[in-house]
């Protein structure tokens, strides 16, 4: 399974393309050429529900790959994806393997990426609201307006789909990996405030941008190959404050 890659959330996207071009095309190629030169029977390869257009069609399904403009904040990234998708699927093509791909949805979970700079939105909502309660800040901000729609799954439901699409899935177009619902950026500000204990103001920076306005995936092909996400919204938060809490003082800056 070829899960590395150089990630982050619409600041570092934003900041840093060139990076989240480069890097990612060269992991991808440096990878997979040597599971192939090696003879490696069975491939899977996990991209991002970036890759989508930025205004597919709701819920989005598999076959809106290469159907609309990228959201332009994390366009790089994006494009390095697809080219992973596109290598897996010319590996079935020429050499006859079952390479597959997967296209998860927004992860969070043990062991991600904190960094004020570098995290995506859950982890980085999580230190930022934490942080504030236990300063006893009066107040939070946040970038955009909290009204984009974003779908959250737990890292140990996608490690177990992966283990899941590996013996049961077998064939050229990526699938997607997600809940099947979404919540606002808003509603999960206040569930994280909840969940740290945080009694402030959230307010919201609007001169900042959203992002995408929806990203929900259509999950009817990974149904359809006999697998659901397990892990709710709420559990998967508590469950990821709490070692966050545990391990604050080791984290990756």
């Amino acid at each position: 399974m070829l899960a590395a890659a150089k990630v982050g959330g619409i600041l570092a996207n934003s900041t840093y393309p060139v990076d989240f071009l480069s890097d990612n095309m060269r992991i991808q190629v440096n990878v997979l050429d040597a599971a192939l030169a090696n003879d490696v029977e069975r491939v899977l390869f996990l991209g991002s529900s970036c890759i989508y257009p930025k205004f597919a069609e709701q819920p989005i399904r598999e076959d809106s790959l290469l159907t609309g403009h990228l959201e332009p904040t994390n366009d790089a990234y994006a494009i390095a994806k697809i080219a992973g998708i596109l290598q897996t699927q010319a590996v079935r093509r020429q050499y006859g393997l079952p390479w597959i791909s997967a296209m998860p949805t927004n992860l969070y979970g043990p062991n991600d990426n904190f960094s004020p700079q570098g995290s995506h939105v859950l982890p980085a909502l999580i230190r930022r609201y934490d942080e504030a309660a236990q300063a006893g800040a009066p107040s939070v901000t946040n970038w955009g307006t909290g009204t984009p729609r974003r779908e959250f799954l737990h890292a140990d439901d996608m490690a177990d789909a992966c283990l899941h699409l590996l013996e049961h899935y077998d064939g050229p177009d990526q699938v997607n990996v997600g809940t099947g619902s979404d919540v606002t950026i808003r509603e999960i500000a206040e569930t994280i405030a909840r969940v740290t204990g945080f009694e402030g103001e959230t307010e919201w920076d609007t001169s900042k941008p959203d992002g995408t306005p929806q990203k929900l995936l259509d999950v009817s092909k990974l149904a359809e190959a006999g697998w659901t996400a397990k892990i709710s919204l709420e559990e998967g938060m508590e469950r990821t404050v709490a070692w966050y809490r545990d391990h604050v003082g080791a984290l990756r800056q």
